[in-house]
């Protein structure tokens, strides 16, 4: 599906030393993938409309894992399930002789909850439906298993010594799916790892992330008669309250780039009994992980004041952790050569009618529809994202370069109902298969290259540093995987 003629497009930013990889030699890639892009995409598109009917949530993506581990049973993979004693999570490997680089992809599959929607360009949630894709992970892991099964086509038909591994990677939102894996060793052996994120727009810009850890706090009180007996009661209510008070003074005393956000999970049940039990969920995130640290430790001893102030006890469970994004220039130079190799998404009539009319293009009005066609200009400069993700520890343990396409419409924002609806769509199908088609690519280059795996880890060794110890956030403890029940 090539939809530009950037036949000539120089790749020399991002191959640096390795010139034997020439114009002529990308061109004639891009014309093979798109045509297996092509041969394949009802199969893709089929896959990622399942998963978003069904749009389970994290760690629950029980018939999600299983179709997408069926697409890559039946194209010769080998699967490896219960990675890091999660039921859902899976390793995909196929080899090509020995030797060559190890290529990982991702692929998540969880949905988020509480905008569950149709593919209908006005709000219409699905009745009985607790669930929808928001963030598109429908997409990502469908597109990500597509452009698998086109790098093993190519391994095959060509003899080049290499492996891919698709990584079902369950629970991003919240449950640090990644993050378990990465501490048990699922990374180990792979050379580089390429991912995607569904977006409203075309890009491949390098950019960081903040870290994030978050804990449900619990308060346990003494229940009485809130009218009866008051002096008895020792209201677990009140230490959330406390705690929330506290924690927003803090607001006034913290780097800029701190974010701290909650919700009230538990607050009591009536108002005339003094609440015994009550639960606070936490995000805090910053610009790293060294950055994070003392404000949650903060956080961490306001807990235990708003406890001694109310004559309450209180103990925490932290949910999830993640790391910051890493960035790898290399790799993101890679793809941004390899996505200008197809250009932009190109909506029809009809897509251009459900553009014009979804309720979403206010949402970030500097995006506007027709920004689909386009490829952001690539910028080094690293700007950090405001968002958080489990992508940022895989990025700390093997050099990483990820990109985003427009499968919800300009201005979109990832998260609401209108994500979702556009999703369900062909906007967010072509949007896919144009991720497809740049992974499957880039894919190749580093494959035809092993020298571009050098050049990417190298750069992945300084920006680490020689002293670097990964530890992961949300300590030893084993997978949540009732968070979202």
């Amino acid at each position: 599906m090539i939809r530009s003629t950037l036949a000539t497009l120089a790749i020399a930013g991002a191959i640096a030393s390795a010139h034997a990889y020439d114009n002529q030699s990308l061109a004639e890639d891009a014309a093979w993938v798109s045509a297996q892009s092509d041969s394949i995409s009802a199969q893709a598109t089929g896959l990622a409309d399942d998963l978003w009917r069904w749009a389970e949530m994290g760690y629950q993506e029980t018939r999600s894992s299983a179709a997408l581990q069926d697409h890559l049973k039946e194209a010769g993979f080998s699967i490896e399930t219960g990675i890091a004693d999660i039921p859902t999570a899976f390793v995909a490997r196929y080899r090509q002789g020995r030797g060559g680089p190890v290529i990982g992809l991702l692929a998540e599959m969880d949905a988020l909850p509480g905008v569950a929607q149709q593919a209908v360009a006005e709000q219409s949630p699905i009745e009985g439906q607790a669930a929808g894709h928001a963030c598109g992970h429908h997409l990502f892991g469908a597109g990500s298993t597509a452009a698998a099964i086109v790098l093993s086509r190519w391994l095959k038909e060509t003899g080049t010594p290499g492996e891919i591994r698709l990584y079902g990677t369950p629970a991003e939102e919240g449950g640090s799916g990644k993050v378990y894996m990465v501490r048990a060793g699922a990374f180990e052996g792979t050379d580089v790892v390429l991912q995607w994120h569904p977006d409203d727009q075309n890009s491949a810009l390098p950019r960081s992330s903040l870290a994030n850890k978050s804990a449900k706090f619990r308060f346990k009180g003494i229940a009485s008669h809130a009218a009866a007996a008051p002096e008895r009661g020792r209201s677990a209510l009140d230490g959330v309250e406390a705690m929330n008070f506290m924690v927003n003074m803090l607001r006034e005393h913290v780097p800029d780039s701190t974010r701290i956000h909650y919700v009230i999970t538990d607050g009591g049940m009536a108002p005339n009994v003094v609440p015994a039990n009550a639960e606070v969920f936490y995000y805090v995130r910053d610009s790293s992980a060294a950055a994070l640290a003392p404000i949650w430790e903060r956080v961490e001893e306001i807990a235990r004041a708003a406890a001694q102030g109310t004559g309450t006890s209180v103990e925490w469970e932290v949910i999830h952790g993640n790391h910051s994004l890493l960035p790898n220039q290399t790799l993101n130079r890679l793809l941004d050569a390899s996505m200008r190799q197809f250009g932009g998404v190109e909506y029809s009539a009809e897509e251009q009618k459900f553009a014009r009319s979804l309720d979403g293009l206010a949402h970030r009005p500097e995006h506007q529809l027709g920004d689909e066609k386009k490829i952001v200009e690539y910028d080094p400069s690293e700007a950090p994202s405001p968002g958080s993700t489990d992508v940022g520890d895989v990025s700390w343990n093997v050099p990483t370069g990820g990109f985003g396409t427009a499968t919800w419409v300009p201005g979109t924002s990832a998260h609401t109902w209108q994500a979702v609806a556009a999703g369900g769509t062909g906007i967010g199908h072509k949007g896919m298969l144009l991720a497809t088609e740049t992974l499957a690519l880039a894919g190749i280059q580093l494959l035809r290259e092993p020298a571009l795996v050098e050049q990417a880890d190298k750069e992945f060794q300084q920006k680490r540093g020689e002293d670097f110890e990964y530890a992961p956030l949300l300590g030893d403890r084993k997978p949540p995987l009732d968070y979202r029940r």
